[in-house]
């Protein structure tokens, strides 16, 4: 037993069989981009037209071309399931990468909530079928059924690297993503009309936003719950816009893996405790109730109407926002300086989720930067004058310093190999018996040196600690920036100086374009927390 202790490090590669690729069929790949672009444009221009009041294409025309959708995706994922999945069986190739299981659970999550907005608009709804058109009722029908069947689909299937009828399954993947993204950019579309009050200042408004009310003066509701459901199916509208991305990030990853023929890994099981962590969760909790709190008193504030109140409501607001990106801001330069001075690997071979979660953080944090860099050309430009003013031209400029801070910190993160414990082969302990072996964990340190711990020993380091205190301490910080946006703060529109300096229409379409992906952003980023934090 002595000489346990000179067993040679044992080399990752040895773990995992080459990864092979599959030469891509340039047919397949051409014939689902176009579907998926066609899809996509043809939708944007139903969802945009249908937004203003002064053209032909009403709300019923888009919920009818998005049922046309949604039946057309739900036939082909039964499809795959009955019979291209099927076929496959007997040489499964899956990606032990795609489709984690804290994924999954939060689309099962955004699922059920999305459900239950789709069960509260169809009792609205029923309440004006007397007066109004029945596919308001029938589409948040089929939505339901849509929300099971693609659930199921994801969750046992997000894995697969199809080998069978690969161009097919490519253009209903295809097929699936631009669904998903299409149903994402109606429900975004209207939660922010309805999010978008007409302010009562003197600006001129040019080009006046449908108001998407069911149920006009000459139709009445045939129920006295019309509005309770109405205003509850609101508060759920990001729920189903997470959910929609979440599965459309799900269906582009099973794109990227059709025909990808991924060698036998042995994958590793990542435990979520919070053993040795103290600082990062409370202190994110308490970050994360405060802001709570904050929030509640600005809605309160704001829908006082009063000038005094609204003040102090957008004071109150700028200040714990600031606090928060601060607070964030110096716990990513933390955790930088913590990548510095750790020398773990960087992932190589290829990883199709990897890259998507890489392109996403990158690419929707983009909306933010768009609205801080209007915000600070406009604060600037009126020499920030006023304590509220100088606040908002503050939590503009913090904000583009914690995106990119976070965004560096979070893209090295992923980009690492994460530490391992390995379980390596035992060996024989007596050789007038048989076979005896001996389970022994072996910890590999960043520089690669090896201690032999028994099983279950084994205890992070004070720079893995750390960094899980980081990552538990932004991931806290994001949600909470991820639910005041997302659960109706507007400081865009509830302070007049934006609105004067570029004027509603232009304002209006600034923040309405860059908002959504700025809240994407911050519930994305918590996702990709979360691995880190697993992976530390």
């Amino acid at each position: 037993m002595e000489n346990i202790h000179h067993l040679p490090a044992p080399s990752c590669d040895a773990c995992m069989e080459p990864v092979m690729e599959r030469p891509h069929h340039g047919g397949g790949w051409l014939l689902s981009g176009i579907v998926c672009i066609n899809i996509l444009i043809l939708g944007s221009a139903m969802v945009s037209t249908s937004a203003f009041s002064s053209v032909a294409v009403t709300i019923v025309h888009r919920q009818i071309f998005l049922i046309f959708l949604l039946v057309l995706t739900m036939m082909w994922m039964v499809f795959y399931m009955v019979f291209t999945s099927r076929q496959g069986q007997e040489a499964s190739v899956r990606d032990a990468n795609a489709g984690p299981v804290w994924l999954k659970i939060g689309l099962v999550l955004f699922g059920l909530l999305s459900l239950l907005m789709d069960i509260f608009k169809i009792a609205h709804y029923v309440g004006y079928l007397h007066c109004d058109s029945a596919v308001k009722v029938a589409m948040p029908a089929v939505q339901a059924v849509f929300l099971f069947i693609q659930t199921y689909f994801l969750w046992t299937h997000a894995k697969d690297c199809v080998q069978q009828h690969t161009t097919f399954t490519r253009c209903g993947l295809t097929l699936t993503l631009s669904t998903n993204l299409v149903v994402w950019m109606a429900a975004v579309t209207e939660e922010s009309i309805h999010q978008t009050a007409i302010p009562n200042w003197n600006i001129s408004v040019s080009n006046k936003l449908y108001q998407a009310s069911y149920g006009e003066q000459t139709c009445r509701c045939s129920h006295s719950a019309c509005e309770t459901f109405k205003g509850a199916f609101y508060y759920l509208y990001p729920f189903n816009i997470e959910y929609s991305l979440f599965a459309a990030a799900m269906a582009y990853v099973m794109w990227r893996n059709v025909g990808r023929v991924v060698g036998n890994r042995s994958h590793r099981k990542v435990k979520f405790q919070l053993e040795d962590m103290y600082f990062g969760p409370v202190l994110g909790f308490l970050l994360a109730i405060a802001g709570l709190v904050t929030f509640i008193l600005y809605e309160v504030y704001i829908q006082q109407g009063g000038g005094e109140q609204r003040n102090l409501a957008l004071l109150i607001h700028f200040v714990m926002n600031v606090v928060i990106v601060s607070l964030l801001s110096i716990s990513t330069v933390i955790g930088c300086v913590l990548y510095r001075l750790d020398h773990r690997e960087r992932v190589s071979g290829e990883n199709p989720s990897r890259s998507l979660d890489v392109g996403l953080l990158v690419g929707s944090s983009l909306g933010q930067l768009i609205i801080s860099y209007f915000t600070t050309v406009a604060m600037v430009a009126t020499e920030a004058r006023g304590h509220l003013r100088a606040l908002n031209l503050s939590w503009a400029v913090l904000l583009v310093l914690q995106l990119g801070l976070q965004n560096y910190f979070i893209v090295e993160g992923l980009n690492r190999e994460p530490f391992h414990l390995i379980q390596m082969a035992a060996m024989h302990t007596n050789a007038q018996t048989d076979q005896d072996h001996i389970a022994i964990q072996v910890a590999i340190d960043r520089n690669g040196s090896n201690c032999v711990q028994t099983p279950g020993s084994v205890k992070p380091n004070w720079k893995r600690r750390a960094l899980k205190e980081v990552c538990a301490f932004l991931l806290l910080g994001n949600i909470i920036l991820w639910i005041m946006p997302a659960f109706g703060a507007r400081p865009q529109f509830d302070y007049s100086v934006m609105l004067n300096f570029y004027s509603y229409t232009v304002w209006t379409a600034i923040v309405n374009t860059g908002l959504p992906f700025a809240i994407f952003y911050r519930m994305h980023s918590s996702a990709s927390l979360l691995e880190v934090y697993l992976s530390s």
